[in-house]
């Protein structure tokens, strides 16, 4: 099973902290952001990672995680030139999974500290319930559809930063149009396989969002009661 972490992007939420330094390489209590991901994923059986980041930061990255062998993995490189969204990212690495059956696809500022199974199915999101729906792409059961920050939701199934897709995704990602805001849309890509009645719902929780500084601190609490993975 292969992995790929999607570790590009400005981190403007989080500046200035992020104006010299990756978010990614920020702390979570007592790691490195990515090294949860990069956990995560090794749990779910996979062995070779693609990591994508921007250019200004791979010197950094790669000098922190170099070859994977500190986690007993293998650990492959390339630079998004463009900011142009997490499909835009993930189109970047068709070649590393072209031949894969189904590969995990991983938010490398999404932490995870709950059981996180691994999926049977070929393509899986995974789903969790959240007071602050309105924040995020969030799961509609009844209309079986993603919808992008929903207005006036409160509850609701937030889809977290961890896909499950085979290498059809990169046929369809080559179709897709930028949104309004310039960027191809994973809940684009989440919604084509869930028309197609390809695309399993996973439940988990003790999932966290250390996109926010107040989502970087609420990680870090607790990572540190629950003891470090």
């Amino acid at each position: 099973m292969k992995g790929i972490i999607l570790a590009g992007g400005t981190g403007s939420r989080l500046s200035p902290l992020t104006k010299v330094t990756n978010k990614h390489l920020l702390p979570v209590f007592d790691k490195p952001m990515i090294y949860y991901p990069i956990e995560t994923l090794k749990k779910l059986g996979c062995k070779d990672l693609m990591i994508v980041t921007g250019g200004e930061h791979l010197g950094s990255i790669g000098e922190l995680l170099e070859d994977g062998s500190e986690f007993n993995m293998n650990f492959k490189y390339v630079i998004q030139k463009t900011a142009n969204g997490i499909a835009g990212a993930l189109s970047l690495c068709e070649d590393f999974v072209k031949d894969e059956e189904s590969f995990y696809v991983i938010l490398g500022d999404n932490v995870f500290l709950g059981d996180v199974p691994n999926n049977p199915d070929s393509c899986a999101i995974y789903v969790q319930k959240v007071k602050d729906a309105f924040r995020f792409g969030t799961y509609m059961p009844k209309e079986n559809k993603i919808i992008e920050k929903p207005k006036g939701i409160t509850n609701g199934l937030c889809v977290t930063g961890l896909y499950k897709y085979t290498p059809k995704v990169f046929d369809f990602i080559k179709t897709l149009e930028p949104s309004k805001r310039g960027e191809l849309e994973i809940t684009d890509v989440n919604n084509w396989y869930l028309e197609k009645g390809n695309m399993s719902i996973t439940f988990i929780s003790d999932w966290y969002d250390a996109g926010t500084f107040s989502s970087l601190l609420e990680a870090s609490i607790k990572v540190k009661e629950n003891g470090t993975r």
